[in-house]
């Protein structure tokens, strides 16, 4: 995809975001939060003019948005020669696409509307550095040298206390969530919730690894055609509900679902109802459309 070229990613609706990493004390002076509405001129436009450095995050992924938080310390203290544009994936799955972002965190630079990879997964402050200088070389050598404006008061290092996201038992499910793969992580989880079957948060991180397991790769517009093709068809039906959940469509995924639950046989019925759990612990129980669809499918399997 050309980055350079206006209206060249196709922004689709959001869905409201979750967390977002914290910011110090103080707005950070050089750091900008990006989604799908307001990436033309905030990302592309803005790398017309100085560097952006784009840092995509989760929220399902501690390690991340506390890396994004001192992306935005290092980011801050060039004084302008770089940006850094925060991005929520959950959120804003049309700009995670176009990246091709397999895993979080990834971070890219832009140069103007250019993308330039920089790394994934997560680095010591000195590595991050390198990458910045390196950058900044990159851009001065064509032709692009300009600072941006400060968004606000300069940031500080996040305080140690504030970091409560070092539970052990992830390590090496969030490890290999990191490296982008997902078929371990999933297992390493799936180890996790035997031990702890009752533990939520256990759950809804395995909920979210094998959403984006399945997922992965997949053409969008190609899976949406085989559904309608063969509206019967449970395993293509389950697909594009996993695309809807993931794009923020939510209210789609569990309404095709319901749909098939009503007019499928008794086996594929529980397989299907079986996905639909799992997609209301993505999605998360307290969500207004998790009850409203629970109601839907208790009427459909009785």
């Amino acid at each position: 995809m050309n980055f350079s070229r206006p209206g060249a990613i196709d922004l689709s609706a959001l869905k409201p975001p979750p967390a977002r990493p914290a910011q110090a004390a103080g707005a950070s002076s050089f750091v900008v939060d990006i989604t799908e509405q307001n990436f033309q001129q905030a990302a592309l436009e803005a790398s017309m003019d100085h560097i952006v450095v784009l840092s995509l995050w989760s929220p399902r992924s501690p390690q991340s948005m506390s890396f994004s938080e001192t992306l935005g310390v290092i980011a801050s203290s060039y004084d302008g020669q770089i940006v850094l544009a925060r991005i929520d994936i959950d959120a804003n799955p049309a700009i995670a696409q176009a990246l091709g972002a397999q895993a979080v965190p990834l971070v890219v630079g832009l140069v103007k509307g250019q993308p330039v990879p920089l790394f994934q997964g997560t680095i010591d402050d000195a590595e991050v550095r390198r990458y910045f200088d390196e950058l900044i070389t990159v851009a001065a050598e064509n032709g692009l040298s300009g600072r941006a404006t400060p968004t606000g008061a300069a940031p500080t290092e996040p305080e140690v206390e504030a970091e409560p996201y070092d539970d052990p038992r992830f390590a090496a499910a969030d490890a290999a969530f990191a490296g982008g793969d997902f078929a371990t992580a999933v297992v390493e989880y799936e180890k996790l919730i035997a031990q702890h079957p009752a533990d939520t948060e256990i759950a809804e991180r395995l909920a979210g690894v094998k959403l984006l397991s399945r997922t992965k790769d997949v053409d969008l517009q190609a899976a949406r055609a085989a559904a309608a093709d063969a509206p019967d068809d449970v395993e293509a039906q389950l697909l594009v509900a996993d695309l809807d959940v993931s794009g923020g469509h939510v209210e789609d995924a569990f309404d095709r679902l319901v749909g098939l639950v009503r007019r499928s046989a008794v086996d594929d019925r529980e397989v299907v109802r079986q996905r639909l759990l799992e997609l209301f612990t993505v999605v998360g129980v307290a969500d207004p459309r998790v009850a409203a669809a629970r109601k839907l499918l208790a009427s459909a399997l009785f």
